[in-house]
């Protein structure tokens, strides 16, 4: 498919090409939607096998974020940035800076944060050349690591769907699958363990692997067999579009629930497959949000407050039964009733005309 074609269909806003050989830098910044606010969104770093490949990623997790963004409240719009490369190997300061510089050019239209293969220390560096940036460290002015707060946040939905599927939001004795024990699975299987679940789990990573089974008790099961794990709940919390043509007819479980974004390979396919096998799926951009809630917390008011974005991050419960009761009520797949919730703010919101997000200052952090 053009790359233009891509773009068009999914009508994004603005698309940023970035390279510089001297430093290695091959990444793209993508702005869906702004109708709610500035595009806040995460940067990526991942080995892609081509450009195109790595076009189709942003286009797709920078639409998600609108709607993510959208579904939970926010006054934000939809961005993701991706570079292109292996982040055990290919980083370096002159990288980020130089990214840094891209996303500074656009003006505040995109505001940065942490994603797969990018952490605090990465977002600092970036800093140094723009202030459009969310996720650094307390001592920046931020909130740190906002990990916690999105495997919390996927926790309430967690609740949520086993109080509309069970009839009680208890976890206890529950057996659940996660898929993907890095940073968000990671403190996800700490708090599943707090309620009582008894957990399996797998990852890439066999360091994360071995922690999460000494700290949190985790089963541990090769990658390739996850899916065919029997458990109550479903957890996908790695890269997306895992629930496809050949997974789906080998979940065993009532839920799906989990962090990871994009999870279904093609939505308008797959979403009803899961429905036809009786699962109830909770959509991956409002369970999710927990993370975009607490780096949102870091633009708006007088500062970061934790349990200001703690409190707001709850409200991912009253989210998703409010998706599942339009699921019921209008006899649609979850993923639809979550897209109509997301789309139905935003087409409010636009019908007021000019937007006034332009009015938003990014606090001044510490030197």
């Amino acid at each position: 498919m053009d790359i233009f074609e891509q773009v068009g269909r999914m009508k994004h806003e603005r698309v940023l090409f970035c390279s510089n050989n001297d430093v290695g830098l091959k990444a793209i910044i993508a702005v869906h939607s702004t109708v709610l606010g500035p595009a806040l969104g995460g940067v990526r770093m991942w080995p892609y096998n081509t450009t195109d490949e790595a076009l189709t990623d942003v286009l797709r997790l920078s639409r998600g974020m609108t709607y993510k963004a959208a579904a939970a409240g926010l006054n934000l719009g939809g961005g993701k940035a991706v570079i292109i490369g292996d982040p055990k190997k290919d980083k370096s300061e002159a990288l980020f800076r130089t990214f840094g510089r891209a996303i500074d050019s656009l003006g505040g239209l995109y505001i940065s944060a942490e994603d797969v293969g990018v952490d605090m220390e990465d977002m600092e560096l970036i800093l140094t050349e723009t202030r459009w940036v969310t996720g650094v460290s307390p001592a920046y002015g931020g909130s740190g690591d906002p990990s916690t707060v999105t495997a919390f946040g996927v926790l309430q939905g967690i609740k949520a769907a086993a109080r509309w599927r069970y009839g009680d939001r208890s976890l206890e004795g529950k057996r659940i699958a996660i898929q993907g024990l890095g940073s968000v699975g990671g403190y996800l299987a700490m708090y599943l363990k707090e309620k009582g679940a008894q957990l399996v789990g797998c990852d890439i990573d066999p360091e994360q692997e071995e922690h999460c089974a000494e700290a949190y008790g985790v089963e541990i099961v090769p990658t390739k067999e996850i899916f065919d794990v029997e458990c109550d709940i479903f957890a996908p919390c790695a890269l997306g579009a895992v629930l496809n043509d050949e997974t789906i007819p080998r979940l065993k479980c009532d839920i799906i629930a989990g962090a990871a974004n994009n999870q279904l390979a093609v939505p308008r396919r797959h979403g009803p497959a899961i429905d036809e096998r009786g699962i109830l799926y909770a959509p991956d951009f409002v369970i999710n949000a927990g993370g975009l809630i607490n780096v949102y917390n870091e633009i708006t008011g007088s500062g970061y407050n934790r349990e200001r974005a703690l409190r707001l991050t709850r409200g991912i419960y009253l989210n998703m039964m409010r998706v599942f009761e339009i699921s019921k009520t209008e006899g649609v797949p979850t993923y639809v009733a979550a897209n109509r919730v997301a789309e139905e703010r935003v087409a409010n919101v636009n019908k007021l005309g000019a937007t006034h997000w332009g009015r938003l200052v990014m606090r001044q952090r510490p030197v």
